[in-house]
Formats: C-alpha cells, structure tokens, sequence
C-alpha cells in the first residue's frame, strides 16, 4: 500500500500527459496523504469527444453510499484485484472511471532491518510515474456540494524481486503468500487505452513495472 507521493509541479504534468491550457485546477500540496488533496488526470467528464483533464480531489476514494465525505475508513488504495466485487468501488470500475495519478516519486516502508526506513522511489528515465487510479464524484445531498476524489489502485508483489522487499512482513505467512502491494504505473503509450478503453482492455494494462524501470532507496533522515 501506499500512503505518501509528491506530485510534479502543475506545469510538468500538464506537459507531460499534454494537457490543454484551459484546465485551472485549485492548488494542490505538492506531498500528498491520505485525505488531502491531491491532483489526477482524467476522460473529461462533460467532453462530446476525447479530451484529457487535470481535476483536484480528495485521495481517498468517497463512494456513492457514504452519508459524509470524510470516511470512518480508509479507500486510498484499492486492490485490484477486487475491483469488481468491492462495493466501494465495483461501479467506478464498471462505468471505466480510470484515472492517471501524476508523482514524481512515492515512498514505501522497508522493514528488513527490523525497523521501519522509507524508502523513495522514482523512475529510471527521469520521466514522472503515472499510477492507475478510479475516480468518483459524490454529491452532498444537503448543500448539493460535489466531492471529487481517488484512489490508486494496487497489486499483490510477493514475486516482484524489488516491491516483495517493502512493508512489514507477516510471520504467520511464508515469503510467497505475503500479499506484499505494489501500485501499479501505467506507461505514456498507454494512458489513452486506460482512460478510454473498455474494461477488458483496462485490465490488460494492470501489471507491475519490471525491476530496471525503478530507481529505489532509503530516504536520507536528515533532510
């Protein structure tokens, strides 16, 4: 799981997923946590053709039950693997309300020294990580306020050499049946296929990214 990324600067990620000039999101932290606000990328909601657009909204997917936006549990990540079964996020999944979350980096906890030491990772080329993500846009029906929000989608890394090293192990299971997470990047080339494609094409591009495409380290405590 995760539970921390820094976002790119506005102007980076409007270059890089080649973003129109009009989309004026509100300001976002450039950190981001669970809860706060945070920027993704979208199919344009109210677009007759295919249009991309950057939207703010809360990381922690708020789902068409909940009576609040602030949720008594977390929905940051989501596993992909019940995304068609979990009811928080079956229909964002069904309708293809797929969502690019830009980062230029993310942390994950590393436990092999028997403490916790986060560690940081970017990609190799420099480029900044598109990670899969569903979006939902929930009503307040007492003020008829619109919540945006999200969550990035996750997948079992227990085989993956570099993403089965982070969080706490489980001693009551061995090495392979762990459920270690991952998120999940979705590559340049692809991003059209995940925002607009069907479902069954969307699932295709659930996979983890191999080892070399990472650059991954301890964070320097002292900066």
């Amino acid at each position: 799981m995760c539970n921390r990324y820094v976002t790119p600067a506005q102007a980076e990620i409007e270059r890089f997923w080649h973003l129109g000039p009009t989309n004026q999101p509100p300001l976002f932290p450039r950190q981001v946590f669970p809860r706060a606000p945070g920027p993704f990328i979208r199919r344009a909601r109210h677009s007759t053709g295919y249009e991309r657009e950057l939207v703010v909204g809360q990381w922690a997917l708020i789902p068409w039950f909940a009576k609040e936006p602030k949720l008594k549990f977390l929905t940051n990540n989501a596993r992909s693997e019940e995304l068609a079964e979990k009811a928080s996020y079956r229909d964002p999944w069904k309708r293809g309300q797929r969502c690019i979350i830009p980062a230029a980096s993310f942390d994950e906890p590393n436990w092999e020294t028997g403490k916790n030491i986060w560690w940081q990772f970017s990609r190799a080329d420099g480029a900044p990580w598109g990670l899969a993500g569903l979006w939902n846009a929930w009503t307040d029906k007492d003020t008829g306020e619109v919540h945006e929000s999200y969550t990035m989608l996750t997948l079992n890394a227990d085989h993956h050499a570099l993403m089965r090293r982070m969080h706490k192990p489980d001693p009551k299971f061995g090495p392979d049946a762990q459920d270690k997470r991952s998120v999940i990047p979705i590559e340049a080339g692809d991003v059209d296929q995940w925002l607009a494609g069907t479902v069954a094409e969307a699932q295709h591009l659930l996979r983890l990214a191999p080892v070399e495409v990472f650059v991954a380290g301890p964070i320097d405590a002292s900066e």
